[in-house]
């Protein structure tokens, strides 16, 4: 049995903002929201990328229309698991019964 910290990757949408600063804080305090006091363990950041074309690192974030699209990092630590899937499998199942309908993927799982 071990103990691992798995990362999770999840798509929200934001509507009705100006800015991708806006859209970025109401994504991280709608998730939240939903998320504690049940789960306050969970580490909520916003996600980021790398441009392919030049490289640099930007803010997984993008904005349309008023609608944006944020990409969420959800931390979880899992004990006592057998495996890294398991934790994996875990944190998804936690996290995902409070965040109904939105999607997640597993971005990384390490050992404690």
């Amino acid at each position: 049995m071990g103990n691992y910290l798995v990362s999770l990757e999840a798509a929200w949408v934001v509507k009705d903002v100006n800015t991708l600063d806006d859209a970025m804080g109401v994504a991280i305090s709608e998730a939240g929201k939903r998320l504690n006091p049940k789960l306050d363990y969970v580490e909520v950041d916003v996600g980021q990328r790398f441009c392919p074309s030049c490289g640099e690192i930007f803010d997984s974030a993008f904005l349309v229309a008023k609608t944006a699209l944020v990409g969420l990092v959800l931390q979880m630590r899992v004990f006592d698991a057998e495996s890294e899937e398991h934790a994996s499998r875990i944190a998804k199942s936690v996290i995902g019964k409070a965040l109904k309908s939105v999607p997640l993927s597993v971005i990384s799982v390490e050992p404690l």
